[in-house]
């Protein structure tokens, strides 16, 4: 029988109280646009927050607000074998692939997902392998093709992963978004109609939310995922609204315009705390900012060179206009010293402008040399205000007779750009992905990660390679902690970057927002987040 529009409203209104609030639009004003939404191609936190985070899950996962691994797609951890060489995974056996208008699942996610996952980034001959026009920069820079001698199922719902050598970080590397298993009835079906491409840009995974629209450089949109086996997510839709502007996203946080916005300038944190409808989360988190130096370019190649730039950077004055007091600690090597093998003996030089010169004197320099610096148009959590950065580097450097040529370019671009080598310098920063020291190292300052791009110092050191090899390969934290202390002790002496800071990370909220936690790893999930 056909309601009348009062008899219809009152039974809305029931219906909403006998199945509970119904959910409410998050919307998060993010710092850039992710560069797909594959993250098995993508090293970037913001990729991984529009994709890896939102979309996709992996074997393990790290326990929210910690570096702690607990199960996710697996039932439980895995059972390691006594020489620490093979992983036994026993998967899930109800957890759902996201249903679209490109891809209706046949079947559960199952074991032949995880082989296809790992296989297509492994193995030459797979039939995805050379889809990527990218690689797979976190698989190959970290060694996995090395590591891995095989994946392999012993049934429909068990993995077994067997290693070539132990590895100390290897449980804690698949719990990030390069492990994301994707569907490999999808993938085939993308092969078959010759659409590949689809599998970055109309994404399917099993993750919290499923995608519905992205507006390019504009805003994400998901729904939440109704069949998500932890339950679906109280916020619907999420929406990313990409904002590289701070000041902007702080406007459009105060106006309601979304309700969290990430990575807050640190001097705007008072006045936000100050604000009745907002609130600020704080995190000392795993973070490095620093400005890597291109070794293989003229001049740069010479450590000495190096050294002359280090010391002529008034680091401390850097940190504070940047950060203000008490935001970062000055940063003496690659990673933040909550980690395992930090080293103390690591300190920065005394500013000083004679030795400088001195130094670019010994080593032919002529005055007036000019290097490029690449940095980014936004701010985000290891560099808040890049302009600002860039311009006191400019100034800096003057005073010893270097001229530095600064280039503003968009995330994304300046990444492909630094990849490919094309800068003296480049502005970057480093969030850790699992809570090892190795996370920081071997991605960003392998032998292997220069030869793929993604180590932008371009530097490769024996020594150093041999140190953290040996370091990744034992489980004894004090064994290892021994040699990573010598490894930075190699790294200080080359000097391939230029440790900027360890900042803090604010995330700034409306006062009504719950369920929202900061992670170390400065990745950000919102499947338990919601607007009440």
């Amino acid at each position: 029988m056909k309601m009348l529009p009062l008899q219809a409203a009152i039974a809305a209104a029931l219906l909403s109280v006998a199945i509970g609030v119904s959910a409410k639009p998050l919307v998060v004003c993010t710092e850039a646009s992710p560069e797909g939404f594959d993250p098995v191609l993508y090293t970037t936190a913001v990729t991984a927050d529009a994709a890896a985070e939102t979309m996709f899950n992996r074997l393990v996962d790290f326990k929210p607000g910690t570096t702690e691994v607990v199960p996710a797609l697996a039932k439980a951890l895995p059972e390691i074998s006594a020489d620490g060489l093979t992983y036994t995974f026993h998967l899930r056996d109800d957890v759902k692939f996201h249903t679209t208008d490109y891809f209706k699942p046949t079947r559960n996610m199952n074991a032949d997902d995880v082989l296809w996952s790992f296989q297509r980034q492994l193995d030459p001959n797979h039939p995805w392998h050379n889809k990527s026009v990218v690689g797979y920069p976190y698989f190959e820079s970290m060694g996995f093709k090395e590591l891995l001698k095989s994946v392999t199922k012993t049934d429909d719902h068990t993995v077994v992963f067997t290693l070539t050598r132990p590895e100390a970080p290897f449980l804690a590397d698949l719990a990030m978004a390069f492990s994301s298993i994707h569907s490999a009835e999808y993938a085939d079906q993308l092969l078959k109609s010759g659409k590949t491409d689809d599998l970055n840009a109309k994404p399917i995974g099993t993750g919290p939310f499923i995608f519905t629209r992205y507006a390019k450089d504009a805003q994400v949109r998901f729904k939440a995922n109704p069949d998500y086996f932890r339950g679906k997510p109280p916020a619907d839709p999420l929406i990313l609204a990409i904002t590289t502007d701070n000041n902007v996203r702080l406007q459009k946080l105060k106006a309601n315009e979304c309700q969290i916005a990430l990575y807050p300038k640190p001097d705007d944190v008072p006045s936000m705390k100050a604000d009745p409808n907002l609130k600020v989360a704080e995190l000392a988190a795993m973070t490095t900012a620093y400005t890597a130096l291109n070794t293989t370019h003229k001049y740069m190649s010479d450590a000495r060179v190096r050294h002359a730039i280090n010391i002529a950077f008034d680091k401390k004055g850097y940190n504070e206009s940047l950060y203000g007091k008490g935001n970062a600690i000055d940063a003496t090597g690659p990673y933040p010293p909550t980690l395992l093998g930090f080293s103390d003996k690591l300190k920065n030089p005394p500013r000083d402008l004679d030795k400088a010169r001195a130094l670019l004197k010994e080593a032919g320099v002529p005055e007036g040399t000019e290097f490029t610096l690449f940095t980014r148009n936004g701010g985000g959590p290891t560099n808040p205000n890049p302009m600002l950065g860039a311009q006191r580097m400019q100034a800096d450097l003057a005073q010893i007779g270097l001229k530095v040529n600064i280039r503003v370019m968009e995330w994304g671009e300046m990444l492909k750009r630094a990849k490919n080598g094309e800068h003296d310098m480049v502005s970057a920063g480093w969030a850790g992905d699992n809570g090892d020291p190795d996370n920081f190292l071997t991605p960003n300052l392998s032998c292997d990660a220069a030869k793929n791009g993604e180590n932008y110092a371009r530097w490769c050191n024996k020594e150093f390679q041999d140190l953290i090899d040996k370091a990744r390969a034992i489980e004894e934290p004090s064994k290892r902690a021994a040699l990573y202390e010598q490894a930075m002790d190699v790294f200080g002496k080359d000097q391939p970057w230029i440790p900027m800071a360890y900042p803090k990370m604010f995330t700034a909220m409306r006062k009504n927002v719950e369920g929202f936690t900061q992670s170390p790893l400065t990745t950000n999930n919102f499947a338990t987040t919601q607007v009440k």
